[in-house]
């Protein structure tokens, strides 16, 4: 499988829809926008992963682990597993491309009736239920959703599994398989992905290496690429702006070096902007954007919720699991580990809905699993509950330990302890809002010592009394920590409402323009967990989709798109496009001034630039996507995207995008001459377009003059697209020696093969720059 983002350069200036996110929310808006016909741009903060890419160490896992918090605000943190420490509850969600589905357990479960009935939902929606069963058909028909296959194809009974049987009996409760986005067999999938079959290693919540995960990147994603749509990775979105007829949306490019420079936020316009960055993120930018200006419901950040969601322990049982996934111990053979959740003992139909709850059992993920005999082993002690007594039972319960102490994780305590996942109905009543530093803050103080998840623990300990083993609630649930808990399934903050007295959203997700009223915001949704205004329950993944599946549905039937949901013409899929080579990119940073009016001289303009205090300064990206290319063609083309700061010809910075750079081209009037070209796109806020030509004149004039030749350009500013619009002045910008050696530390390599392949990249680039600058200066003919 190839990758699916495309370089940062080629983002365009215009689309029909951005869509910000890649969970399933964002990915299905991506998906039918984009089969509906329109151009679409997705945007997605994390980095993206191949199969064989997810972290199989402690080592490899510690370097993806983002920990949200603290007082400051740093644009380029960055990481797979990311945690948000709130007050009260803590959230763990992914980031990548695939959202959280890459690190989820992939249940796919529907809520109950009495979920959707409740008068939280818009009355749309609840008088319209077949609408929410076809979104669910079709999620279903594009997660492949199954249960694990029990003694059948080689796929073994699980021992996990058997424990969770043993345990519904002990608690006169139901228990079945559930249905899981896991793949179960070798093949080429619905949307054109090869994919392997699971090998049941276990470590589903760390990143499948296997690519039998049904995450979003294997089907959603992919579909949305076949049918057109761009995606971008490593794109941090921060608010929205709507400008006349388009909404801008500004972002902050991670990892190019842009920070080095404080380089202001670059902005990309569409008709459409629909937000997927899940339930904190959808809201973080809305109320970023309120500050800003935009009118929003007051309900925005309220009723957020954990979903009711407890994680605990069976831990030491009589009864082997054989939990724990196997990281870099996986092969090709089929495990006995199994997919990370496998089954559940249902308890939601119950005469109080909101005492209900589901109990899964899952697998702790390869790459921790090291830590584990020693943190349960105190956890234990600290806050486990044994279920059996007796001095046998003690005398096997600690040697047990041992062996899990000198032996591993595979063995003893370990190898015998069952993790479970709760999910029940807290109160709803958290609360997102953003802090004086400008970052987003959880606030729900005591939320852990509600009754129902002393309910949660009661039923924890059943299930682990059926096993003989330690109930270890969730580690943070203590007196000690307050109670706090900590959730893999945030919802809400942007609630769906009748009107904006109550939520932020209608029933099709459309965000309400303004405190009250049923106004709205022309072209501007919400399509993730932040739109459900109470807790599920269970699950939630199936109807955060069935929910974004319904409302592309009611946009294309209300602007009169055709949206086909079938695969009889999967276009040629992402498995078969050139593969990425080796390329090479920097980021620049240029200062001087512009002197409007002027269209005879760059010196003229400067000095007239200077006069009129007409600062002109840019911060590029330049882009080689394979070096080698770059360095043999004649005219030595890169692509280039940043942005450039005229107060001349607008009050804030203008982004640039169609960037093209040339380096060392021989001048065909004068061989003796060589010039590096600049060319680019400039977009104000004000929805005006500029071009922008520059050129640095590389030439020995019997001076050592290379420092001033190739740190000066040349530089023309046209109205319009291209340069055959009017010409509106000409300047200089240089560089300054403190912005070069700023510059050096952005040089890195792009999508390398290796280490050394990226080192060898770098190398090309500057022997190429180096011998230019040698030929033209130092070499006498």
């Amino acid at each position: 499988m190839k990758k699916l983002a495309k370089p940062l350069t080629s983002i365009k200036p215009y689309y029909d829809y951005v869509v910000i996110g890649s969970g399933y929310g964002g990915s299905i808006a991506a998906s039918r926008m984009s089969r509906c016909g329109q151009s679409v741009c997705l945007l997605e903060k994390g980095k993206e992963f191949l199969p064989g890419e997810f972290p199989q160490t402690l080592f490899q896992a510690s370097k993806e682990m983002n920990f949200v918090g603290g007082k400051t605000v740093n644009l380029e943190k960055n990481g797979l597993y990311e945690f948000t420490m709130g007050s009260g509850i803590n959230v763990f969600k992914g980031c990548g491309l695939g959202g959280t589905s890459l690190v989820n357990a992939n249940v796919s479960i529907e809520p109950e009736p009495r979920v959707m009935e409740d008068p939280a939902w818009p009355n749309a929606l609840r008088t319209d239920m077949p609408s929410f069963e076809l979104g669910i058909k079709r999620a279903w028909a594009m997660l492949k959703p199954n249960p694990y296959p029990e003694n059948k194809n080689g796929y073994p009974k699980l021992q996990k599994t058997e424990a969770m049987r043993k345990s519904a009996a002990h608690m006169s409760a139901p228990f079945r398989l559930l249905d899981i986005n896991v793949n179960f067999e070798d093949q080429t999938n619905h949307v054109g992905i090869r994919q392997a079959k699971c090998t049941n290693c276990g470590d589903c919540v760390t990143g499948c290496n296997i690519g039998a995960k049904n995450t979003t990147a294997m089907n959603y994603l992919p579909d949305a690429y076949n049918h057109g749509a761009e995606i971008f990775t490593e794109i941090n979105v921060r608010y929205i702006k709507k400008k006349g007829a388009f909404w801008q949306v500004y972002y902050h490019p991670i990892g190019i070096g842009r920070d080095h420079f404080d380089a202001p936020l670059l902005f990309v316009q569409a008709k459409n902007v629909i937000l997927g960055a899940g339930s904190l993120g959808s809201t973080e930018i809305l109320l970023r954007s309120a500050k800003m200006g935009l009118e929003v419901s007051k309900k925005l950040g309220q009723r957020f919720t954990g979903n009711g969601d407890v994680l605990g322990f069976g831990y030491n049982n009589e009864h082997r699991i054989n939990g724990i996934g196997l990281g870099k111990k996986g092969t090709e053979s089929i495990a006995d580990v199994g997919p990370c959740i496998t089954s559940v003992i249902d308890l939601r139909e119950r005469e109080d809905l909101e005492a209900g709850m589901t109990l899964e059992e899952g697998t702790i993920p390869g790459p921790i699993r090291g830590i584990m005999p020693k943190a349960l082993i105190a956890f234990s002690r600290l806050a486990g509950k044994d279920t059996d007594r007796g001095i046998m039972d003690y005398l096997k319960e600690k040697w047990r330990e041992i062996r899990s102490l000198f032996l591993g994780p595979f063995h003893g305590a370990l190898a015998r302890t069952q993790v479970y996942l709760v999910m029940t109905h807290d109160d709803g009543n958290g609360v997102l809002k953003m802090d004086e530093t400008d970052k987003l803050n959880i606030s729900w103080q005591g939320v852990g010592k509600q009754e129902i998840f002393k309910k949660v623990n009661g039923e924890m300990y059943s299930a682990t009394e059926a096993l003989g083993g330690t109930k270890i609630p969730n580690p943070t649930w203590n007196e000690l920590m307050n109670y706090d808990l900590v959730t893999v399934h945030p919802l809400g903050g942007c609630g769906m409402a009748d009107h904006a007295a109550l939520g932020v959203v209608d029933h099709k997700g459309q965000v309400f323009a303004g405190q009250e009223g049923e106004e709205l915001h022309e072209g501007l949704y919400v399509m993730d967990g932040a739109v459900i205004p109470r807790p599920v329950g269970t699950n939630p993944l199936l109807t955060i989709s069935a929910l974004a599946e319904r409302s592309c549905q009611l946009i294309a039937d209300e602007k009169g798109y055709q949206l086909d949901d079938g695969f009889s013409n999967v276009p040629e899929g992402p498995d078969n496009p050139p593969s990425l080579e080796t390329g090479v990119q920097f980021t620049e940073s240029m200062k001087g001034f512009f002197g409007m009016g002027e269209t005879e001289d760059f010196e003229s303009g400067f000095s007239r630039g200077k006069k009129d205090n007409s600062p002109f300064e840019f911060t590029l990206t330049i882009q080689t996507e394979d070096i080698q290319e770059f360095v043999q063609q004649e005219n030595h083309p890169g692509k280039m995207i940043g942005t450039m700061l005229a107060p001349a010809l607008s009050e804030k910075p203008m982004s640039a995008y169609n960037g093209v750079f040339n380096l060392f081209i021989i001048d065909k009037s004068d061989d003796s001459r060589k010039k590096m070209n600049y060319t680019a796109e400039l977009l104000s806020e004000e929805g005006k377009s500029y071009y922008f030509e520059g050129f640095k004149d590389v030439f020995n004039d019997h001076v050592v003059d290379a420092w001033k030749d190739t740190t000066t350009l040349f530089i023309s500013v046209y109205e319009g697209k291209n340069s055959q619009g009017p010409l509106l002045g000409k300047g200089k910008l240089v560089i300054k020696v403190a912005d070069l050696l700023r510059q050096l530390r952005t040089v890195k390599a792009i999508h390398p093969k290796s280490k050394g392949d990226g080192i060898s990249a770098i190398a090309t680039f500057g022997k190429f720059f180096a011998g230019n600058v040698y030929e033209t200066y130092f070499s006498f003919k």
